[in-house]
């Protein structure tokens, strides 16, 4: 699929790995719907992308926040044809610790967001690209999801967030045949460290130290090199219900 007039609808776009896919999508022709809990954040980052940009305000733990983003990319473009999840959190929290068992609220949202939040877009999106026209090579959309390497080994404290990643690596190739005939393939890339805003808080040695552990590159991943895998799933008819570690070769130890 050529991205060129195309319509991506992308959660946690406006920071991170969501707005570096949104950045390289709209430069290849995209019109970009940028969905976040970051109004400011999202509004400022729309309006410097310039028309063929928007910004829908969304939690993507509400179905209707959800609904209201689908029915608005589809309105104010034509219709809707890539879908890229990139919204979610990850606390650090063991499963037993000296406060006591792991916070059920907790492990429960973090599910709520990465996981179900995942499934809702794409539910929603998949039935908006069912209605678009087939191209030449009957294709109607694309959905790519993120999951994380920690789907396959988890850290010590990272017993929520692994086991939602868990999760959208699991249904994506049940996804894609679910969705097979309609022309729409499914694919989620599973990224290692990466440069993002969830390790901007820590401190320069400890970010350095964790570049040094991947292999090659010995360095952290950078957001436009997630969104260059997104760009060719989107272009390369072939890929489908696959998940992609992009993470230099490494291999996460216990901690």
């Amino acid at each position: 699929m050529q991205l060129s007039n195309m319509t991506a609808v992308i959660t946690g776009g406006a920071s991170g790995l969501g707005e570096a896919t949104a950045r390289r999508l709209h430069s290849r022709g995209a019109n970009v719907v940028l969905v976040d809990f970051n109004g400011e954040s999202g509004v400022a980052l729309a309006k410097e992308l310039g028309p063929r940009a928007a910004f829908a305000h969304a939690d993507v733990t509400i179905t209707e926040h959800l609904q209201n983003a689908m029915d608005f990319a589809a309105a104010k473009f034509g219709e809707l044809n890539v879908l890229v999840n990139c919204a979610g959190i990850g606390p650090a929290v063991r499963t037993l610790s000296k406060s006591g068992p792991h916070d059920i609220d907790q492990f429960k949202k973090v599910i709520a967001v990465n996981l179900v939040g995942t499934f809702d877009a794409i539910r929603l999106a998949a039935e908006k690209m069912a209605q678009n026209g087939p191209n030449e090579l009957g294709e109607r959309g694309v959905i790519i999801n993120t999951a994380s390497i920690a789907a396959y080994e988890g850290q010590i404290g990272q017993v929520a967030y692994a086991a939602s990643k868990a999760g959208i690596v699991g249904l994506t190739i049940t996804v894609a045949r679910d969705l097979a005939h309609l022309g729409i393939r499914v694919c989620t890339i599973a990224p290692g460290t990466f440069d993002t805003p969830l390790l901007a808080t820590l401190s320069e040695e400890v970010r350095a130290s964790l570049g040094k552990q991947i292999p090659f590159p010995s360095r952290l991943g950078r957001p436009d090199e997630f969104a260059m895998l997104a760009q060719q799933i989107i272009e390369n008819p072939v890929l489908n219900g696959e998940t992609i570690r992009l993470d230099g070769a490494l291999r996460m130890g216990p901690r």
